[in-house]
């Protein structure tokens, strides 16, 4: 055995063993030993709704058909009964199902519904944001611990989008916990703090912990001082769908360049140092295309036109970007690589030491953090656990991307592969973290991409929403997250076939060997 597949065996030993622990400790769904989802994926009908990972805290599902991801969007039930999990901010866990049931039984009339969130703070916020979207007035209740939002028919939608695009959660855990009368007060927030600050290369008291990556993006938007005097903010680069979408809903709008590049870009850079934007957005690199702007013009610009810039990190993570080398706020969500084990939802948002604006910022994180939507105790404790081995899995992930980015690039149904390594890497490798690699998230398409459904179908790999597993997750990314505005991502350079693929800690034998198999259906 090679010392590397000697590291690998380690790595997914240890991996295993802490699935094996989170089931004795009583998060599996049932009573059995959970699946192995590296070694047995979830990628059949059979396996439709089942919680990927195996756990009852699971933040993804298994949708393993194209018709299947279909079905969901269009709310056929003969999909979403089979759910038994879904991502957390868009699929109400069965314990938060019935957190928000009872609380409804207990403080609501019949016509009545009723969103349960965590603190004060959120429910104020949403309470005014609600009534003047649905233009009718709505109450809070107390609820022993939590607060509840009740609301007539007519604003239940702006309630539940609320819920969706805030990120302000109550969590499973939570949830279950208020309703076996055990919810718990404190926080472990500070330790998972100084481990992200440290990666981050920040100061402890620099970085702040949320209930989910959203609330951490929607915190830090709320912080700039220009969207309080009605400035715009810009977003650069094709984004994560919910982070376009808060800054137009609970900023004063945004402009959007879907390509940072050429004289548009120039011209965007010209407007930042003008000083016209609240503050500046971008990842990197970008979810699904992979792309990175050229951050260290745009901190310039912003530099000069005492704009905030806010770079996202989500996609590639700490150990392989450094983006607070360029950024006055890098976000991100915990919720993926961080975590790996895919049963805890998280945020953080570090604030730049010797940034301009960081005193501004850290006051106001760190109301936001604790009053509005903190990380509840049962999470952190879940979040720290799995931290541990982080640098260590990303070797591995980092290798599997890369390596199957370069496959896919040279098979001949394959017609275009987005990923870090391929092409020109400039922007990347500007902001990438001393020892970091490319990462394990990819995105390609087929010539033929009308075969795309029967590829999708056939390859064995877990299938669901979300990134950053141990195991490989697959989906059709723009189906899933778009679609009911194909044409538009179209228009921005985003194929509505386009598959995003989220390397695991499978041999790339393994791998390749699933990726082969379906491809020969294309």
């Amino acid at each position: 055995m090679s010392d590397a597949d000697s590291d690998l065996s380690t790595t997914v030993s240890s991996a295993t063993e802490r699935v094996r622990l989170a089931h004795r400790a009583g998060t599996s769904h049932d009573n059995r030993e959970p699946r192995d989802l590296m070694a047995d994926p979830a990628w059949t009908e059979e396996d439709l709704g089942v919680p990927l990972p195996d756990s009852a805290h699971a933040c993804s599902v298994c949708l393993p058909t194209w018709d299947a991801v279909v079905g969901y969007e269009e709310g056929r039930e003969k999909v979403t009964r089979r759910m038994r999990a879904g991502y957390p901010r868009f699929f109400k866990h069965p314990q938060v199902e019935r957190l928000f049931a009872s609380a409804k039984s207990e403080i609501a009339l019949e016509d009545e519904h009723v969103v349960v969130l965590p603190t004060r703070g959120a429910v104020q916020r949403a309470q005014r944001w609600v009534e003047r979207r649905a233009e009718t007035a709505v109450r809070i209740a107390s609820l022993s611990g939590l607060q509840a939002l009740v609301v007539p028919a007519k604003a239940k939608q702006d309630a539940d989008l609320y819920w969706r695009f805030s990120g302000e959660v109550v969590s499973s855990r939570q949830a279950q916990d208020f309703l076996e009368n055990n919810l718990r007060e404190g926080s472990k927030s500070h330790l998972i703090a100084r481990r992200i600050a440290k990666l981050a290369g920040a100061e402890p008291e620099d970085s702040f912990i949320f209930s989910s990556g959203m609330a951490a993006v929607t915190a830090v938007l709320r912080a700039l001082p220009g969207v309080k005097e009605g400035k715009k903010t810009l977003q650069l680069e094709f984004p994560y769908v919910d982070c376009l979408k808060i800054q137009e809903l609970f900023g004063n709008g945004v402009v959007y360049l879907n390509d940072a590049t050429g004289e548009s870009f120039d011209e965007a850079l010209q407007r930042i140092r003008q000083g016209e934007f609240a503050g500046v957005f971008t990842e990197a690199p970008s979810n699904p295309l992979l792309h990175t702007a050229d951050l260290a013009r745009l901190a310039a610009a912003c530099a000069e036109g005492s704009t905030p810039f806010i770079i996202d990190d989500s996609a590639g993570g700490p150990a392989n970007v450094n983006a607070l080398r360029f950024a006055d706020v890098v976000t991100g969500s915990l919720t993926k690589w961080l975590s790996g084990m895919g049963d805890v939802m998280a945020g953080a948002a570090t604030v730049r030491t010797d940034s301009p604006h960081a005193n501004a910022f850290r006051e106001f994180l760190a109301i936001e953090s604790t009053e509005t939507a903190p990380l509840y105790i049962g999470d952190a404790e879940v979040l720290l656990s799995n931290l541990k081995g982080y640098e260590d899995r990303m070797k591995t992930v980092n290798a599997n991307g890369s390596e199957l980015a370069a496959w896919l690039a040279a098979h001949p149904a394959v017609e275009t592969v987005w990923h870090p390594s391929l092409g020109d890497t400039t922007n990347y490798d500007a902001v990438k973290a001393k020892g970091g690699g490319y990462g394990g998230l990819l995105s390609f398409v087929l010539k033929n991409q009308k075969r795309t459904p029967k590829v999708f179908d056939s390859l064995r790999v877990c299938k669901g929403p979300s990134f950053g597993t141990l195991f490989t997750l697959a989906c059709p990314y723009t189906l899933l997250a778009h679609y009911h505005e194909l044409e538009w991502t179209e228009d921005c350079g985003v194929p509505a076939n386009l598959l995003r693929v989220s390397a695991g800690l499978e041999s790339f034998e393994t791998i390749r060997t699933a990726f082969e198999e379906a491809l020969e259906h294309a």
